[in-house]
Protein backbone atom coordinates (compact mmCIF):
# COMPACT_ATOMS: atom_id res chain seq x y z
CA UNK A 1 0.00 0.00 0.00
CA UNK A 2 1.21 3.54 -1.42
CA UNK A 3 1.11 5.91 1.31
CA UNK A 4 0.83 9.72 0.07
CA UNK A 5 3.76 11.84 0.88
CA UNK A 6 4.22 15.29 0.05
CA UNK A 7 7.41 17.21 -1.10
CA UNK A 8 7.88 20.78 -2.27
CA UNK A 9 10.16 21.65 -4.65
CA UNK A 10 11.39 25.22 -6.29
CA UNK A 11 9.79 26.94 -9.05
CA UNK A 12 12.75 25.94 -11.64
CA UNK A 13 12.93 22.15 -10.32
CA UNK A 14 9.06 21.77 -10.43
CA UNK A 15 9.57 23.05 -14.08
CA UNK A 16 11.92 20.66 -14.76
CA UNK A 17 9.29 17.95 -13.52
CA UNK A 18 6.95 18.94 -15.21
CA UNK A 19 8.81 18.91 -18.70
CA UNK A 20 10.16 15.46 -17.84
CA UNK A 21 6.51 14.33 -17.35
CA UNK A 22 5.15 16.23 -20.37
CA UNK A 23 7.65 14.65 -22.49
CA UNK A 24 7.85 11.15 -21.60
CA UNK A 25 3.83 10.81 -21.07
CA UNK A 26 3.52 10.14 -17.21
CA UNK A 27 2.47 12.05 -14.59
CA UNK A 28 4.48 14.12 -12.57
CA UNK A 29 4.31 11.66 -9.41
CA UNK A 30 5.06 8.69 -11.38
CA UNK A 31 8.33 10.39 -12.67
CA UNK A 32 9.39 11.55 -8.88
CA UNK A 33 8.93 7.56 -7.67
CA UNK A 34 10.77 6.47 -10.76
CA UNK A 35 13.74 8.95 -10.14
CA UNK A 36 13.52 7.99 -6.16
CA UNK A 37 13.52 4.10 -7.21
CA UNK A 38 16.60 4.91 -9.56
CA UNK A 39 18.30 6.90 -6.69
CA UNK A 40 17.74 4.41 -3.91
CA UNK A 41 19.59 1.41 -6.34
CA UNK A 42 22.13 3.74 -7.22
CA UNK A 43 22.76 4.38 -3.57
CA UNK A 44 22.29 0.64 -2.73
CA UNK A 45 24.35 -0.57 -5.21
CA UNK A 46 27.13 2.27 -4.59
CA UNK A 47 27.57 1.32 -0.61
CA UNK A 48 28.37 -2.30 -1.67
CA UNK A 49 31.11 -1.46 -4.07
CA UNK A 50 32.62 0.71 -1.13
CA UNK A 51 32.30 -1.77 1.19
CA UNK A 52 34.06 -4.29 -1.26
CA UNK A 53 36.54 -1.85 -1.27
CA UNK A 54 37.01 -1.49 2.44
CA UNK A 55 37.01 -5.02 2.69
CA UNK A 56 39.88 -5.53 0.43
CA UNK A 57 41.66 -3.18 2.38
CA UNK A 58 41.30 -4.72 5.71
CA UNK A 59 42.55 -8.10 3.99
CA UNK A 60 45.46 -5.64 2.91
CA UNK A 61 44.34 -6.25 -1.03
CA UNK A 62 45.56 -2.68 -1.87
CA UNK A 63 48.20 -1.00 -4.91
CA UNK A 64 50.88 1.43 -3.50
CA UNK A 65 51.01 5.12 -5.50
CA UNK A 66 53.89 4.16 -7.26
CA UNK A 67 52.12 1.03 -8.61
CA UNK A 68 48.94 3.10 -9.62
CA UNK A 69 51.18 6.19 -11.03
CA UNK A 70 52.36 3.57 -13.36
CA UNK A 71 49.34 1.72 -14.74
CA UNK A 72 47.86 4.79 -15.23
CA UNK A 73 51.05 5.64 -17.11
CA UNK A 74 50.34 2.43 -18.90
CA UNK A 75 46.76 2.96 -19.89
CA UNK A 76 47.56 6.25 -21.33
CA UNK A 77 50.70 5.62 -23.63
CA UNK A 78 49.73 5.99 -27.34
Amino acid sequence: MMRAMEISFDPELEAKLQRIASETGRGPAQVVVDLVARQLDYDAWFRREVQKGIDSLDRGEYIDDEEVDARLDHMLQP
